[in-house]
């Protein structure tokens, strides 16, 4: 492999399929411009101090002062860990690189644990490189297009463009013909055109066709003629992942093994080599490092090997900033019987910032329920919201919002407006919660299979009995 590839991302018009998910309502982290966490904003309630802790690791990737530091955000079950770090998904934007995944991703008999991780940060690392491409930009005055008189398709043709100080006329091959045909180019648009690969991009229709405008329709977009002369120089900016540049450098089907998730183990020597490509690259000015960020979730799943791994990765010049999470108190180490904090080993804690979630309060926890019940298009009677509150203090935050949806079908089938107490009596009375299921599970313990009780369980059921 001599020459590194890479491809740019090609814009396209898909049609995602919007749906609901557990963080979906979340925005950002709801900062203000001196980082001062909102109470309620983009989706976040409460939770200000690591709101703002967060906040200030945000603005120092983005000023690009930190790369190889670790942050671990540490708090009980349901205290909007994650939510946290999508808020700064979202907040970084689309150009840097945000990786996640699950510490349990690793175990798998694909790759090892080592190759996974590796796999994960460079997802994270991401690479700025600036093309220069030689672009035909103006306005179509004329498209002439010659057809056979045996009929088929066109061969040739000619299609005369424009700028407000020059004027010429371009000789269309067959494939030049077809792509006119296809971007359905007329007298009027202002084009763009690829000397390269020869793309055809529409930039929109001239100023000076906007008297047309009722047989256009309002979607149509006007620009200006372009001025100057019609070849000229533009910069590109494509923003890929390392692992992105080694998977088009490493398997035969190219970038197309991106879309087939079949990326399997990279020798280090083609990562090598990238990594002597990209470097000549930005002592060229080519190129430029977006150290993004890596967030594992569950990171207490990880075994003493991969803490090491990560304990040795941080401290490389290719380094994303590393977001981890844990909900894990005084536990043992994965793979010892060492007991540590968090279950993650003394000298890597000694290398994170920590940033502690706290419980939310009853107006927090109701302010959430509203947020949720507005993202799934449910409308809450105030006193369902209460009850619902009531429900997410005495059992969990998460399964009063699993209800919502619930008793929104069950309103929505006795044909009611509102979501009212008794839908979310009637869910609550349907599906239980994890206190309920437990209290059911040693009330009927004799009636399943395999059944194993706590000794002081067992003990008193026996004394019950």
């Amino acid at each position: 492999m001599t020459d590194v590839k890479f491809t740019g991302g090609e814009a396209s018009d898909l049609t995602r399929v919007e749906r609901i998910g557990a963080h979906s309502h979340i925005r950002g982290l709801g900062l203000d411009d001196v980082l001062d966490a909102r109470n309620v904003s983009q989706g976040m309630v409460g939770q200000i101090a690591a709101r703002k802790a967060a906040g200030v690791i945000l603005q120092m990737i983005k000023a690009g002062k930190i790369a190889g530091r670790a942050v671990l955000l540490a708090g009980q079950p349901g205290t909007g860990k994650t939510a946290i770090a999508m808020g700064m998904a979202k907040a970084l934007g689309d150009e840097t690189p945000f990786a996640m995944m699950a510490a349990s991703e690793i175990f798998s008999l694909e790759m090892s644990k080592t190759e996974a991780l590796t796999q994960a940060f460079r997802k994270a690392i991401g690479v700025r490189i600036k093309e220069e491409t030689e672009v035909i930009e103006g306005e179509v005055v004329e498209v002439e297009v010659d057809r056979p008189a045996a009929g088929g398709a066109p061969k040739s043709g000619k299609m005369t463009l424009k700028t407000t100080e020059m004027e010429t006329v371009y000789d269309l091959g067959a494939k030049m013909v077809e792509a006119v045909a296809k971007e359905k180019i007329c007298a009027g648009d202002v084009i763009s055109i690829d000397k390269a690969s020869g793309k055809i991009t529409r930039l929109g229709r001239s100023f000076t066709r906007s008297r047309d405008f009722d047989a256009m329709g309002p979607a149509t977009r006007f620009v200006q003629c372009p001025d100057g002369e019609l070849q000229r120089r533009r910069e590109t900016v494509h923003v890929v992942t390392l692992h992105e540049i080694d998977v088009i450098n490493s398997r035969t089907q190219g970038f197309l093994a991106l879309f087939a998730g079949d990326t399997g183990e990279i020798r280090p020597e083609v990562r090598e080599q990238i990594d002597a490509k990209v470097a000549e690259w930005r002592e060229e000015g080519k190129a430029e490092m977006v150290p993004g960020v890596l967030f594992i979730d569950e990171v207490h799943m990880l075994d003493i090997e991969c803490f090491a791994f990560l304990g040795r990765s941080l401290e490389g010049a290719l380094a994303p900033v590393l977001v981890a999470a844990t909900n894990r108190g005084l536990t043992k180490i994965r793979g010892t019987d060492l007991t540590s904090p968090h279950g993650i080993p003394v000298d890597l804690l000694d290398r994170l910032l920590i940033v502690s979630t706290q419980p939310y309060s009853e107006e927090e926890m109701h302010t959430i329920i509203s947020i949720r019940a507005e993202e799934e298009d449910a409308s809450l009677h105030a006193d369902a919201a209460r009850l619902l509150t009531k429900i997410g203090q005495e059992c969990s935050l998460r399964y009063a919002i699993h209800l919502i949806t619930a008793a929104s079908l069950l309103a929505h089938k006795r044909k009611a407006a509102q979501v009212a107490v008794e839908d979310v009596s009637r869910a609550y009375t349907l599906f239980l919660d994890v206190q309920r299921s437990s209290q059911l599970m040693v009330d009927q313990a004799d009636q399943f299979l395999y059944n194993e009780l706590p000794d002081d369980m067992a003990d008193a059921e026996g004394m019950a009995t």
